[in-house]
């Protein structure tokens, strides 16, 4: 063969190996991006039932994007220092989802959606029982607190027997809710639990002697 027509041969070859060497080394990195954008969620949480009575169901519904059917959701609770899923769920068509979790004692704790490696933040699970609560206040006032301060018009706090100072407890009145700190000890009269402050009472327009909703 004439030098000059290897050369071509050659120099062919070598544009064919380039070209079909390029190929090969652009389609693998296409898939991880793809892979890495169905795992992002923009999570659009929807109506939640997240007040509930324990033995109650509470229920949480939303929109996960991009729209993709049989994502992972999970619903989870706030319990010290890590989060707990206590509710599974998988997206349907559209993307939207439901969750239901069956309660079964008092508590109250922050929760989240997790879809994939995409987590929001959707509010309070609050599970209540009834007690009976009374409250105090006037005539009291610039008394010192079992948990420390002097009692005013405006603490706003409940006494509680055992309860640690601080904790929180969560009342609810109706559509009323109010989310205050242990700051004193009683009530000493039998069959209450707790005693409210006035400023308390006055959130909740609770009459005075009776039952509330708590959650802690």
């Amino acid at each position: 063969m004439d030098k000059r027509v290897r050369c071509a041969v050659v120099a062919l070859g070598a544009i064919c190996l380039a070209t079909t060497t390029l190929t090969l080394t652009t389609h693998p990195t296409a898939a991880p991006a793809q892979a890495t954008a169905a795992r992002v969620a923009d999570i659009t949480p929807g109506p939640s039932r997240l007040n509930v009575v324990a033995g109650r169901t509470a229920t949480v519904t939303g929109r996960a994007h991009p729209a993709i059917p049989g994502r992972r959701v999970a619903l989870q609770r706030r319990a010290v220092d890590r989060w707990v899923t206590v509710a599974r769920a998988t997206t349907r068509a559209g993307g939207v989802f439901r969750l239901h979790l069956r309660t079964h004692r008092p508590a109250s704790a922050s929760v989240r959606l997790r879809v994939d490696d995409s987590r929001r933040v959707i509010g309070r699970l609050n599970v209540y029982r009834r007690t009976s609560v009374s409250w105090y206040g006037p005539g009291l006032y610039g008394n010192k607190l079992s948990c420390g301060g002097r009692l005013t018009p405006g603490t706003l706090g409940v006494a509680h027997k055992t309860l640690p100072c601080g904790s929180r407890v969560t009342l609810r009145r109706g559509n009323r809710v109010v989310r205050v700190k242990v700051v004193d000890r009683g009530p000493y009269v039998g069959g209450r639990e707790f005693d409210l402050t006035a400023a308390t009472r006055a959130r909740l327009r609770f009459g005075g002697v009776g039952s509330l909703l708590v959650a802690s």
